[in-house]
């Protein structure tokens, strides 16, 4: 069942400031809400809240809306990456028969801006031709053009590389093989092409065991970089990120609830001790397994 259709007013979004992991000048969500579901997201304290997956809407004129936003910004040459996307996956299932985001790549490489495109999913597959259009002919930003070659980017997102665990925290999403599969595609073609580390679980993912396993498997790739970052959880309502979480928790790892809550009881944040130490030990992962942690 396709999900229902809206109307919007405006569907490229400027940023006041690039982010320095990301590089996103603009952003861009072809979908409202996401069918992946994953438990941890910011949007879980959102207006959307629990099962997301039933929320999802398709921006109906958002070709019509971005066309005009992508001429107005080009004629002015303010050219700058475009994240596909910031609070959705653009390939969520769907995008099979809708062809959303492909028909928006197709407007980006018409307009000439570089895009970077952060996906858990294994459809991009079917735009890698465009994307190579992208690539070659795109205007990259001022500021980029001597540290950067590449006018697209590819990201992929994971929290864990174990099946078992993805199955319950990021339910929708692509399996993790098909994921690694198809960030192996990327690079093979030639797509500067990273990791998204975001978050990764504590006591589940972020174990001594668990991220040997995965920066090596991710160095051995020869992954253009890795982007690790720890858990955050929104709202404290029915519904909510920290809510969903605490029940997956409970549900399946009732050893460690007692660790989450005293964690997050009473933050959005993980404790300052435990993040120090977090980072530092992503400085060590990425300098033994040369993994550069930044795109630039």
């Amino acid at each position: 069942m396709m999900p229902p259709y809206i109307e919007v007013k405006s569907i490229l979004n400027k940023k006041k400031k690039r982010d320095s992991w990301f590089l996103d000048d603009y952003t861009i969500n072809p979908y409202s809400a996401c069918s992946f579901n994953c438990l941890f997201c910011y949007t879980q304290g959102s207006k959307w809240g629990t099962n997301m997956a039933d929320k999802v809407s398709i921006k109906a004129n958002a070709l019509e809306i971005l066309e005009k936003q992508l001429y107005l910004r080009s004629k002015k040459q303010q050219y700058g990456f475009i994240v596909m996307s910031s609070s959705t996956d653009p390939y969520l299932h769907f995008e099979k028969d809708t062809l959303l985001t492909r028909q928006m790549l197709e407007l980006i490489h018409k307009y000439r801006f570089p895009v970077h495109i952060i996906t858990r999913s294994d459809l991009i597959t079917r735009d890698l031709d465009i994307l190579k259009q992208i690539d070659r002919n795109s205007i990259l930003p001022p500021d980029l053009q001597t540290k950067l070659n590449n006018k697209v980017l590819i990201t992929f997102s994971f929290s864990t590389i174990e099946q078992s665990v993805a199955t319950i925290f990021e339910p929708g999403a692509t399996k993790i093989e098909a994921r690694l599969q198809t960030l192996h595609t990327c690079l093979k073609e030639g797509f500067k092409s990273g990791v998204s580390l975001m978050p990764l679980l504590p006591f589940l993912s972020d174990t001594k065991e668990q991220l040997e396993k995965t920066f090596s498997l991710f160095g051995e790739m020869k992954i253009n970089y890795i982007l690790p970052a720890s858990l955050t959880l929104f709202g404290n309502e029915r519904g909510d990120g920290k809510w969903l979480m605490f029940r997956a928790i409970e549900k399946h790892y009732p050893h460690l609830m007692e660790k989450y809550k005293s964690y997050f009881d009473h933050s959005t944040h993980l404790p300052d001790f435990y993040n120090q130490a977090f980072y530092k030990k992503m400085k060590e992962l990425c300098l033994k397994y040369r993994l550069k942690d930044r795109i630039v």
